[in-house]
């Protein structure tokens, strides 16, 4: 193998946008990440819906008659 063409591994901390940090490993010495398992829906349990501009209720208004069958 040549020499001096690996970058070097690191052990660093990935903070997420809720505050969790975590100990890994990576080339890069600074991760910031937006979600993470302590914070995702999947793994929580708690879901977020986001409706955005009434798509939810358009939705649920246009399949209304077809519940009902």
């Amino acid at each position: 193998m040549k020499k001096d063409i690996h970058p070097k591994y690191l052990e660093t901390k990935a903070r997420c946008a809720c505050g969790n940090e975590l100990t890994v490993g990576s080339t890069r010495e600074n991760i910031s990440v937006e979600i993470c398992s302590k914070c995702h829906p999947f793994y929580t349990g708690k879901q977020k819906l986001v409706d955005s501009a009434g798509r939810i209720e358009r939705f649920r208004r246009k399949y209304a008659k077809y519940q009902d069958q």
